[in-house]
C-alpha cells in the first residue's frame, strides 16, 4: 500500500463519476410529455441535474412553458416511476473512473458518495454496474435533512469513512483522517467548501456554469489527471 496525503475522498455521482444524462433526459421527457410539452435534448437537460430530480423537472417546465405546483407534483411521480424503470440504460461511468478508484483503493483511500439523487436510485445504478462495493458510504438527496449545498451530508459521509479508514489503520495512532470531496456543480463545491474539504471540480459534467466560476480548489478535465491533483491540492493546503 502507497501512502498518500487524503485518507477520504468523497465522489458527487450524476455528472461526476458517472454519465447519467441519456437516462435523466429520457425522464425528463416522459414527464414532459405527460403535459404535452416538447421534449428536450440531453444538452439542454444536463445543465438542470445536480440539485435532483424535482429541482431538474421544475427546469424542464420552466424552459418549455411553466408549471404550477398540482403539476409539478404529478410530474414528479411519472418521472421518479419512469426512471426507476429505466434507470441504468444508457448510463455509463466516465472514462478513467474505474482506474481512478483503483489506484484510489491502492493507496489505501476510503472512497463515499454524497449525491442528490434519491439514495436508493443511487444504490441501484451503482449495483447495475457492479459499482457499490467500492465504496464505504452512500448518501442520497433524502438520506439526511438537507442534501447539498449543505454541508452535513458532507460531514455524515466523513465521519462513515473515517470509521473505516480507522479500521484500516488498524489503531495505529495518527492525526484525523484528511478529506477531500469531487465533485461537478456549484451544489458539490459549495457543500465541500462549507464542510472545509478542498475540492476538485470535473470540466466534463454537467455543469450549470463554466467550470472556472465554480470556485474549487482545482480543476480536472478528465480521472487520469484526479491522484496528480489530490497530489497537488494535498501540498497547497498544507501549505
Amino acid at each position: 500500500m502507497t501512502h498518500f496525503s487524503f485518507d477520504i475522498v468523497g465522489f458527487d455521482l450524476d455528472g461526476t463519476l458517472l454519465d447519467t444524462s441519456g437516462d435523466l433526459t429520457a425522464a425528463v421527457n416522459h414527464a414532459l410529455a405527460l403535459a404535452d410539452r416538447p421534449a428536450l435534448s440531453v444538452e439542454q437537460v444536463k445543465p438542470m441535474i445536480g440539485g435532483g430530480a424535482r429541482h431538474m423537472l421544475k427546469q424542464g417546465l420552466t424552459a418549455t412553458g411553466g408549471y404550477d405546483e398540482a403539476m409539478l407534483d404529478r410530474l414528479h411521480a411519472a418521472l421518479l416511476a419512469y426512471y426507476e424503470a429505466h434507470i441504468c440504460v444508457l448510463t455509463r461511468p466516465y472514462p478513467g473512473v474505474i482506474e481512478a478508484l483503483d489506484a484510489l483503493a491502492a493507496r489505501g483511500v476510503t472512497i463515499g458518495i454524497v449525491t442528490n439523487k434519491i439514495e436508493r436510485f443511487a444504490r441501484t445504478v451503482l449495483d447495475e454496474l457492479g459499482l457499490t462495493d467500492r465504496f464505504a458510504c452512500i448518501l442520497g438527496g433524502d438520506t439526511m435533512a438537507e442534501g447539498k449545498p449543505s454541508p452535513m451530508p458532507i460531514h455524515e459521509m466523513v465521519r462513515q469513512c473515517a470509521v473505516v479508514a480507522d479500521a484500516k489503520r488498524a489503531g495505529a495512532q495518527s492525526a484525523a483522517p484528511r478529506a477531500a470531496f469531487v465533485g461537478d456543480s456549484i451544489f458539490d463545491i459549495q457543500a465541500g467548501q462549507a464542510a472545509g474539504l478542498p475540492t476538485i471540480a470535473c470540466s466534463f459534467g454537467f455543469l450549470m456554469q463554466p467550470v472556472d466560476e465554480l470556485g474549487a480548489e482545482a480543476v480536472i478535465d478528465g480521472f487520469d489527471a484526479l491522484i496528480p491533483a489530490l497530489d497537488d491540492l494535498a501540498r497547497r493546503t498544507a501549505a
